[in-house]
């Protein structure tokens, strides 16, 4: 970033709810809220000691970042609606799910992920501590940080609808039941019943993309292929111009096929998709299914690399 004044520098902080004030929500009191975690067999306790270190790092936070520039709180179920300065600096108080979220909505604005409790998240996107700040804001204003760069997948319906992934897109249904669709990759194509499939981005292929590929190697038995053992060891690079696709539990029928069930989606030829169910078809990413789209029969959702990137400071 380009050394300015800090009267001149714009910060937005993104913070989230805790799961004790998501349930304070829902029910109004905090004494409803134990008594429906209890009634549960959750450990209450353990909601208020997260809630409690959170909000101490907030304040943390926010004392360094207040001295450092213009600062703006911003909170996670606002992000759809925000714009973001461009010359934004972009800080994420953690989880790592609140840092692919915020990625999303960004358009080449760096973000500097902290992670707000180092005893309770592992944080594979939260490099950083609240007291690192000091020190690092130095770094940054210097231009001084390293950026690591992060790639996004794209999916377009047909209808002009279109949604963004950090770390993978799911396709299928809103229930148990099976997923009807055509699938084409290049000149390969055919229909498929199965229980959907993912589509994973670099960032993503250490998460659902390794658990769907350990549970089909684990069915399957004998050794893997080395293309599928290596994803499962390690994934692949974030900043890779690629994708990997891989269809859960296909079942080959007179109807449908089962030979495309995995590969790799490139640049120049994305996945297409499109959908032969009625009714509870959807396309959503990152875990968000509230947030995803309706995919009905007739849409196709064509699912490629996204032309924007996300970049974390390191």
């Amino acid at each position: 970033m380009i050394a300015m004044e800090p009267e001149d520098r714009k910060i937005v902080l993104v913070t989230r709810r805790t799961r004790l004030q998501e349930l304070v929500a829902r029910y109004n009191t905090v004494e409803q809220a134990r008594f429906q975690a209890e009634h549960l067999g959750l450990d209450f306790g353990d909601f208020l000691a997260e809630d409690a270190a959170y909000r101490t790092a907030i304040r943390r936070v926010e004392e360094v970042l207040d001295a450092q520039g213009r600062l703006q709180r911003l909170d996670r179920g606002f992000l759809p609606n925000f714009l973001f300065p461009p010359d934004a600096l972009v800080v994420v108080l953690g989880q790592d799910g609140l840092v692919a979220n915020t990625l999303k909505y960004l358009d080449r604005q760096p973000v500097l992920a902290v992670n707000p409790d180092l005893s309770r998240f592992d944080g594979v996107l939260l490099p950083f501590a609240p007291d690192d700040l000091p020190k690092l804001l130095a770094d940054v204003w210097r231009g001084g940080r390293p950026v690591r760069e992060v790639t996004m997948a794209e999916a377009k319906l047909s209808d002009g609808q279109r949604l963004l992934a950090v770390n993978d897109f799911f396709v299928g249904t809103r229930g148990h039941v099976s997923a009807r669709y055509e699938l084409a990759l290049g000149e390969r194509h055919e229909r498929q019943s199965s229980s959907g499939l993912i589509v994973s981005t670099g960032l993503g292929s250490t998460g659902w993309l390794r658990s769907v590929l350990t549970g089909a190697t684990g069915i399957a038995g004998g050794a893997p292929s080395q293309a599928i053992a290596t994803l499962r060891a390690k994934g692949f690079a974030w900043e890779a111009q690629r994708l990997v696709f891989s269809v859960r539990e296909p079942f080959p029928s007179r109807w449908s096929q089962a030979s495309l069930v995995f590969g790799d989606v490139k640049p120049r030829e994305p996945l297409r998709v499109r959908s032969l169910m009625p009714e509870g078809g959807i396309v959503f990413s990152d875990g968000m299914e509230a947030d995803g789209l309706d995919f009905r029969s007739g849409l196709e959702a064509t699912i490629g690399i996204a032309p924007q990137r996300g970049h974390l400071l390191h």
